[in-house]
């Protein structure tokens, strides 16, 4: 089922009790915004509370406004208006205990679950509001939203921590009552037919007029005192619930008398001054809100696991019990399978063997082994500094912590220990490390007045004020061991003891205030790059299919790229295999082309700056570590603007490049030739082929994607028209010199060039220059060595007694998509090695044409020239391996099947010409940074190939139609582009008369193939083509499978028909 799309926040605000920590939770907001967390659009608030104690209802009456006066002012207004709030989406969150919940590890949920999209798809403008304090588990589609109270169920609710709905049993509807705590009686009032009772889920939406009447109210004393205006007027303050205040006044059943009268359950008792006071703007929220409906939304299979003090509770909702394997969530882990199933690793590094038990959680730590971490146990916030202090022991139901903080301006670090079963609350007789305070006292000679002052009272002497956590030492730094001897006193005379004693040691509440949050986020977001770095360099050795784009665009976005530059070009220097360093220089060009941010130019283009030469020329020699670091060198002149950078990352898949063509060449282990009889001096051998329609699999006969990932094409050798459109004829001249000519059979058009000595030749690398294709045939044919000392004329004369003469041609438009190129290079390769006195066999001539065009820098896949050179119907494959190797099957199909094809197959000309090569670039870059959809779509192509060949093996038109429209759909997703909007209205209008269709090789022009539902249909639709608009210059033409593939022959001098060169 599809995801629904969450809200577009217009603003979203953070509440906090602290004013020292608006500062932090701002900048960690806009980090999040930065990363495409949070929509660029969303005005982010970070908003401190007027006062500590004003509630959750008066920090969502102060934010409220807040927001309003923000909106007005972006509007243009001069006050606060309400009318803002009719096209506005805000999201208030409010920061519950922010500092209570430190004891359990609970970082500020807001950074770490920000809400669900299907809390509000669809939902009007209005307000809502969130606690942080809790996890919630929404299904994908809980319902339409109104003004509401989100509630989920529970089938066992707890009177002393629970509050229920009474309401009638339907699953939208107005609620009548609100408990807290309630009896027994009160509880069994409100449950559902299904057995279970509506808790509060902390999630409310007000719709826009409730938002208005409760923004109102920010002008009537005493609800003023609420908000940050009242208290700068020198307002009283006033303490209001959100659920018992706010909320609790709009139940169905409240009367006002009740309403009143009652106490908010988180005030508690107090002097009547105070209850007087609360009265009064209780009575003003009945005046404004009691007609507004209170309506609740039953999420029958939702949750939510409130984040109580208890490390128990804290533990289960994040260790999820139960599980059939670890969690691990934004980590590096080297040795996963120590990690026990039910157990939780967030945001860690983990070097060497860590093993963790069952229920246990590791946060923002960094460490190396040996550790053992038994069950229950929550480690949080320890460096690899601190990894020595766990040698050693094994934990079990602790909860261990570091914490970032500053003393008197100074920064520090502190550690505090506790057991997962402790108490934190006053009453009872308390517990620490698990055991009572005695048998505490007994095991480590700690006494009372260590931890309490003498006149503290008994019911005061509890865990939140025990003076436990030392805090500074006088002569060394502080560490784990300062807390964890306490464990297990060992025979050390008391040096421990005394160790802790002379610290100056705080209470889990004096400590608080010294916390540094800026600190702390600092530090877990350097831990977070720190993993990320190495996932980065494992992923990449380890040849993982993982994408490192998320990353690539978070260390850019926070102004931390050099790191993660740093550790790609440690990767490419160090690599053994050139696909993992091609890679990595993938990712480099990825850093540089997203510090761009999207200007600078498009990401393709040339990648020749002579600047560039020097790195470039240390990768063709096969020097790789010295490639890597001038390439490194080069780079740091090309980061000052957009463009540059841009340019720069060109290079750097230029520099890829390199290392995929030194790959790709070891296809010259298959490539071996026999003597044969030299044809006489101006004997012509000549060589032709037919064209290739490829039916699956193309992309992935693609390097690197053919030795990564292994590819499989299914390809048909045709003619077109009745023509083997595709040649080259070659002979023995008495002149030492090459002759080359290129373009049709017939004379006119044909573009001649003499090389007389080896700097003609030195162009026979750049693609586009005239005959180049034809002078690396001779380069690659090893009839004539460009580097060699000797002449030209000097190598063929001693070798041949002349010269030879070569001419190519083509039948087919430019950019045809039916593999031209390629097969072109595979006749001229053939004619001359035959010129020569030499035979090279079909399978070898396919290596030796992935050879060539490495040495002609244009790249490309195997699947042309397989497709063109052998024969019939075929599968071409190439395994995940170097050297790569091509071996091809030959599909056997019914009787008579061939000429049923032939019947129903026609090829289009689109008139337009293609752009393989930006296409090219463009797969190869969205391969290397193994985007998801990318690697799912090629292991899919592969797979489709072998059901192609069945459905030939079957003889069925309609099957092999589905292959074609999903192989279409499968190139689109591949090269997105491919498809211009003239070919998708061909596309349509062709559409009932064909059981599928697609465009011949990458797209973007060329020739449509279709396999049509009627035989010999050319006259047919092209009638229908006639009548559609804005087509272009079309052509239907017949085509036939060729059954032959490449033929050779030699004729006598006097058949050529090209003119004399001169």
């Amino acid at each position: 089922m599809e995801q629904p799309k969450g809200v577009d926040w217009t603003v979203v605000i953070l509440t906090c009790q602290y004013k020292d920590s608006v500062q932090v939770f701002q900048r960690e907001l806009e980090v999040r915004q930065k990363r495409e967390q949070i929509p660029a659009g969303t005005l982010l608030l970070a908003v401190e509370d007027p006062e500590k104690r004003v509630g959750s209802g008066g920090a969502t009456l102060n934010a409220l406004l807040v927001a309003a006066e923000h909106l007005s002012a972006r509007a243009g207004f001069t006050v606060v208006t309400s009318d803002v709030l009719h096209s506005a989406w805000i999201l208030i969150l409010h920061m519950v205990n922010e500092l209570w919940g430190e004891a359990l590890g609970q970082a500020p949920a807001v950074f770490c679950l920000f809400p669900p999209p299907q809390l509000g798809p669809g939902s009007p403008p209005g307000v809502w509001v969130c606690s942080t304090d809790m996890l919630l588990s929404v299904p994908v589609n809980p319902g339409e939203p109104e003004t509401t109270w989100d509630h989920l169920p529970s089938s066992q609710p707890q009177r002393e921590a629970s509050s229920a709905f009474l309401c009638p049993p339907c699953l939208w509807g107005l609620v009548l009552d609100i408990y807290y705590q309630g009896t027994e009686a009160e509880i069994q009032r409100c449950v559902r037919p299904d057995g279970r009772v509506p808790l509060v889920s902390g999630v409310v939406f007000f719709s826009v007029e409730t938002a208005e009447r409760l923004l109102a109210t920010h002008v009537s004393p005493p609800l003023d005192a609420c908000t940050y205006l009242g208290l700068d007027s020198g307002a009283r303050p006033v303490q209001l619930s959100l659920f018992f205040d706010i909320l609790y006044c709009m139940a169905e059943n409240v009367t006002r008398e009740d309403f009143l009268v009652g106490r908010p359950p988180e005030l508690g008792q107090g002097d009547a001054d105070v209850a007087g006071y609360l009265q009064s703007a209780r009575a003003q929220l009945w005046r404004e809100l009691r007609d507004q409906p209170l309506s609740m939304a039953y999420v029958s299979n939702g949750s939510y696991s409130y984040m109580t003090s208890s490390a128990t509770e804290f533990l289960h909702g994040l260790a999820l019990p139960g599980a059939p394997g670890a969690q691990i969530v934004h980590s590096q882990v080297e040795e996963q399978q120590l990690l026990a199933a039910g157990s939780s690793v967030v945001s860690c590094l983990l070097e060497g063997p860590v093993r963790l038990g069952p229920g246990s959680v590791l946060q923002h730590c960094h460490l190396r082994g040996p550790i053992h971490i038994g069950a229950g146990c929550m480690v949080s916030g320890l460096d690899i500094a601190h990894s020595e202090a766990l040698h050693g022991w094994e934990l079990h139901d602790l909860v261990l912590q570091g914490h970032r903080t500053r003393l008197h301006g100074s920064p520090g670090h502190a550690f505090t220990l506790v057991g997962r079963l402790d108490s934190w609350e006053r009453q009872g007789a308390g517990t620490y490390l698990n055991v009572p305070w005695s048998e505490f006292f007994k095991r480590t000679g700690v006494r009372a007045w260590d931890l309490w002052d003498p006149d503290t009272p008994p019911a005061e002497c509890c865990l939140p004020s025990a003076r436990l956590f030392p805090v500074l030492h006088p002569s060394r730094d502080l560490g784990p061991q300062d807390l964890l001897w306490m464990l297990d006193r060992q025979e050390d005379g008391g040096k421990a003891l005394r160790a802790w004693r002379a610290s100056w040691r705080l209470s889990w509440e004096q400590l608080q205030p010294c916390l540094d949050r800026a600190a702390t986020l600092a530090s877990r977001r350097d831990l977070f790059f720190r993993q990320a770095l190495h996932k980065a360099r494992h992923v990449l050795e380890a040849r993982q299919d993982l994408s490192l784009r998320p990353l690539i665009w978070a260390a850019v976005r926070e102004g931390c790229p050099g790191p993660l530059l740093a550790t790609l070009d440690q990767v490419a220097a160090g690599a053994e295999d050139p696909g993992v360093a091609a890679r990595a220089l993938a990712c480099v060009a990825d850093v540089l082309g997203c510090m761009a941010e999207g200007r600078g130019g498009l990401r393709s283009g040339p990648a020749a700056n002579p600047e560039w030469m020097r790195p470039f020329s240390y990768l063709e020699c096969g020097d790789l570590a010295a490639g890597v670091e001038a390439l490194a060198q080069e780079r740091d002149k090309w980061l000052s603007r957009p463009a540059l950078l841009v340019r720069a990352a060109r290079h750097y898949e230029g520099a890829g490049q390199i290392l995929i063509r030194q790959a790709v060449m070891s296809a010259q282990h298959f490539v071996s030739t026999e003597p044969v009889e030299l044809p006489g001096p101006g004997q012509w051998v000549v060589a032709e082929c037919p064209a290739r329609v490829d039916f699956s699999g193309g992309w992935s006969d693609t390097p690197p994607l053919a030795y990564e990932l292994g590819g499989a094409v299914l390809g048909l050798a045709v003619r077109v028209d009745g023509r083997r459109p595709i040649g080259a004829r070659a002979r023995r001249i008495p002149e030492p010199e090459l002759w080359l000519a290129v373009g049709p059979r017939q004379d006119e058009m044909t573009v001649k060039i003499v090389c007389r000595c080896l700097a003609d030749l030195r162009d026979y690398c750049q693609p586009h220059a005239p005959g180049a294709l034809l002078k690396a045939a001779f380069i690659c044919a090893g009839i004539v060595h460009v580097h060699s000392e000797l002449q030209l004329n000097e190598q063929l004369l001693r070798t041949f007694g002349g010269g030879f003469e070569l001419h190519t041609w083509s039948e087919l438009p430019h950019g045809s998509g039916l593999g031209t190129s390629s097969i072109l290079a595979g006749t001229a390769l053939a004619a001359l090695q035959r010129a020569a006195g030499r035979v090279v066999g079909t399978e070898a001539l396919i290596h030796a044409v992935l050879h060539l065009e490495q040495v002609l820098t244009t790249g490309g896949g195997w699947q042309d020239q397989v497709g063109g050179l052998m024969p019939g119907i075929k599968v071409g494959r190439s395994r995940a391996q170097l050297p790569l190797k091509v071996e091809v099957e030959e599909v056997t199909v019914p009787e008579g099947f061939v000429q049923k094809l032939n019947d129903h197959l026609l090829l289009v000309y689109t008139g337009k010409t293609r752009l393989a090569r930006n296409l090219l670039q463009d797969v190869l870059r969205s391969w290397y940074a193994r985007l998801p959809a990318v690697v799912q779509n090629a292991h899919s192509l592969v797979q489709q190939t072998e059901e192609c060949a069945e459905a030939f093996r079957q003889g069925s038109l309609p099957l092999l139609g589905q292959c074609l429209t999903s192989y279409w759909e499968q190139k689109k997703l591949m090269a997105p582009g491919c498809e211009p909007l003239a070919v998708r209205r061909m596309m349509d209008v062709l559409a009932p008369h064909v059981h599928g269709q697609s465009l011949a090789g990458a797209g973007g022009g060329g020739f449509l193939y279709l396999l049509t539902k009627e035989p010999q249909q050319k006259e047919a639709l092209e009638a229908v083509l006639a009548k559609t608009e804005g087509l272009g210059n079309y052509s239907i033409h017949l085509v036939e499978v060729d059954t032959q593939g490449l033929s050779l022959k030699l004729l006598g001098t006097e058949a050529s028909t090209c003119c004399p060169f001169p």
